[in-house]
């Protein structure tokens, strides 16, 4: 149950700040306005199923999403996104806080994953 709640937790976290920053702002930014949109709405869905102890290929998903998120932010802060780049850390503080709740999500699937692995199966 607690690792369910850590991955619920991260990844409302990445959820909520993505539709806060898509209300302020984002949402008139073409491509990245729906995407923020989009993550906000499938984050935050997530993290309810996941809460609520859906199957663990879910799990799975979020890591997934929370990776690909990454990756987006580091594309966005480098070689841009459809036209769309900022710098270091902006905005502050929402970025560096959506980015450690991603890491910890991914973090959080991992050590998951490792733990089933570990426990015998079930009768």
């Amino acid at each position: 149950m607690a690792i369910r709640l850590a991955i619920s937790a991260s990844l409302a976290v990445s959820g909520v700040i993505h539709a806060y920053l898509y209300v302020n702002g984002y949402r008139d930014i073409p491509t990245i306005g729906p995407g923020f949109l989009g993550q906000a709405i499938v984050f935050c869905v997530l993290a309810l199923l996941i809460l609520a102890g859906g199957p663990d290929w879910l799990r799975w998903v979020a890591g997934v999403l929370s990776a690909g998120a990454l990756v987006a932010f580091a594309l966005s802060r480098t070689v841009g996104l459809f036209g769309f780049a900022e710098r270091g850390w902006n905005p502050s503080p929402q970025a560096a806080v959506s980015a450690i709740a991603e890491v910890l999500t991914v973090v959080f699937v991992a050590a998951s994953v490792l733990s089933s692995r570990t426990k015998p199966p079930r009768p």
